[in-house]
């Protein structure tokens, strides 16, 4: 059976959409006609699959970009505009447009650099007035460019020489410290040339904390986001947990930065009235047994920042602005923990080593109980338990019944329910308003992902699998919504089913495959794992397996993968993940995987 026809016209673009704007310097082309006959871009007949579809990739000039796709007697004009990610020039005597950095209110400790930037025509004199000082800024050399992030999507993550600037204009930068605590107000920047001079203010304020008053935060959301610097582009470090204090030592715009050197959302803390700078004692812990896991206590005099190491078979948790006066630590023959070691690795920064039994490790969770942190390690499932009973509730539907005995000759599970008492939960990516990657005749990637979650869902079902599902049906599920189902059911796993597409500068047409994201260590095998056994058991293309910051991989309760099984953007990998037929036999391979990683970590 062939793929949905979902487009209802001869010819039909579903990407780039109206009026496209894009930094790439090329873009491809989604779309569908009949078989026969030729589909035309700019004078030229492009490929397609035995379906009709394509996905060309073309050359982008700076500016606007005019496409006329032809099929028989039906076209198409389509407009694309590259945009330049060179900044535009400033005209005559001026700073270049939005150029002047620091661009928000910071705030900095005395004697820290600060460093300030403009964008000005070459061969000019350009300072900064702050203060009672005057910082020279001087003209730079252009800058390596760096790739960004979806660059790794398209194995293209190379660095790139400087892109020329346009006109007569330099970049100039320049630095200084202030010593004194005070408010400095804003930097006024001074360009001179040819004998005339203009000076404009700077849009951020500039202020040196005194170390004797310094805020103490609060964090006041389940998991503060501390980041690697002050802006969402900067990598994610160990979320804070509810209530943990720390120094600010630094404001930008509307980020804080902590005295352990992360920066977190201003609207993520709170600041506690006449709070002391953050320290703490820990002496003893202690451990216990609880339902399916291993929960420690460290008894704190405040609740500190906190950051967590996984290695193959240790769990590192570090504690800041906190000093041992440990003599004895009582750790009984634990089911997950072989022994922990601690040590004091630098003033105020305390590190616990728990070397584990098994390389596998299924998940863990931090909480502060007043100023007790508690670190709960989860213990791995015991596969082949009797069913639990039936649930049902609004935080995702759970489905559980006696299933018909598996028959799989060439497997080493002999259990005629090998997954009895392991719960799942299954993500059905996107759905409503979210679309998710249109395929060629425009049919939305929601409508397949939902398809396959029941399909393996049901396959799940039929070796005793306890299956959670985010949705069953086409509806908003926030990505919050889908983490917080995660944390809450702490099922033995969690699988999100998605079905890929690239950036623009991607090479649609040819590019498909099988990939699996991951995370977290307690990831990696199950996504490695289910990523090969996947295009060995079906002899699909791989795309790869990728570490990814993604929503619904970042849940450190579970082992959480997420899974792209095909492109909707490939005009022939897109018949395939859309077929009726073949779609039974991916969900059995992704149900079929599961079970032999399971059994594979015994």
């Amino acid at each position: 059976m062939a793929s949905p026809a979902w487009a209802e016209q001869p010819l039909s673009i579903v990407y780039p959409p109206p009026d496209h704007k894009t930094t790439a310097d090329r873009i491809f082309f989604i779309g569908t006609a009949p078989p026969s006959g030729d589909v035309v871009v700019n004078g030229k007949a492009i490929a397609r699959s035995p379906g009709g579809h394509f996905a060309p990739s073309f050359p982008l000039q700076l500016g606007e970009n005019l496409f006329t796709v032809r099929y028989k007697e039906r076209e198409v004009q389509v407009k694309v505009t590259r945009t330049s990610t060179v900044p535009t020039p400033p005209t005559g005597l001026a700073f270049g447009k939005d150029s002047l950095t620091p661009a928000v209110d910071i705030a900095r400790m005395p004697g820290e650099l600060i460093c300030f930037g403009a964008i000005a025509p070459s061969n000019a004199t350009v300072s900064v007035q702050l203060a009672n000082q005057t910082i020279p800024l001087l003209p730079q050399s252009q800058d390596v460019v760096l790739p960004p992030n979806s660059a790794a999507l398209t194995q293209s993550s190379q660095p790139t020489p400087p892109i020329p600037r346009l006109g007569r204009v330099g970049q100039y930068q320049g630095c200084a410290t202030a010593e004194a605590p005070a408010n400095l107000g804003s930097p006024q920047f001074q360009l001179a040339r040819d004998g005339k001079t203009i000076t404009q203010a700077g849009s951020g304020k500039l202020s040196i904390l005194s170390p004797a008053k310094l805020e103490v935060a609060e964090v006041i959301r389940d998991a503060g986001v501390a980041r690697t610097g002050p802006s969402s582009d900067y990598s994610r470090l160990t979320p804070l947990p509810k209530g943990t204090r720390a120094t600010v030592t630094g404001r930008e715009g509307e980020w804080v930065r902590l005295d352990y050197g992360a920066w977190i959302k201003a609207s993520e803390v709170r600041i506690v009235p006449g709070a002391v700078p953050v320290r703490s004692l820990i002496r003893s812990i202690r451990s216990r047994q609880a339902d399916g896991a291993t929960e420690v206590f460290f008894p704190l005099q405040a609740p500190v920042p906190v950051s967590v190491q996984q290695g193959d078979r240790t769990f590192t948790l570090t504690l800041y602005n906190t000093t041992a006066q440990t003599d004895i630590i009582r750790l009984n023959d634990d089911p997950l923990i072989s022994r922990l070691d601690w040590q004091q690795t630098a003033p105020g920064q305390v590190q616990y080593t728990f070397n584990l039994k098994s390389t596998q490790q299924w998940g863990y969770s931090l909480r502060y109980e007043g100023t007790t942190l508690v670190l709960s390690l989860r213990h791995q499932p015991k596969v082949g338990m009797s069913l639990p009973e039936s649930r049902s509730g609004n935080q995702g539907q759970v489905i559980d019944k006696p299933a018909p005995t598996i028959q799989n000759p060439k497997s080493k599970i002999q259990n005629s329910q090998p997954l009895a008492g392991i719960k799942i939960l299954l993500d059905a990516g996107h759905g409503g308003a979210e679309t998710g990657a249109p395929g060629p005749t425009g049919y939305p990637e929601k409508n397949v992902t939902l398809i396959m979650a029941k399909l393996v869902r049901d396959e799940l079902l039929a070796r005793g699998a306890t299956v959670y599902m985010t949705r069953e049906e086409d509806k908003d599920v926030s990505l919050q919504d889908r983490v917080a189902m995660i944390d809450k059911l702490q099922p033995a796993i969690a699988i999100s089913i998605h079905y890929n597409s690239l950036p623009d500068d991607g090479d649609a047409e040819n590019t498909q495959g099988m990939g699996a994201f991951w995370y977290n260590a307690q990831g990696h095998s199950l996504a490695v794992f289910l990523h090969n056994y996947i295009v060995k058991k079906l002899g699909r293309s791989s795309y790869g397996v990728f570490w990814d910051n993604l929503a619904l991989t970042r849940p450190t309760t579970a082992p959480a993968v997420l899974l792209e099984l095909g492109f909707m953007s490939n005009p022939v990998e897109f018949e395939w993940v859309t077929n009726p037929q073949e779609q039974p036999k991916i969900a059995s391979a992704i149900a079929q995987g599961i079970t032999e990683w399971f059994f594979s970590r015994r």
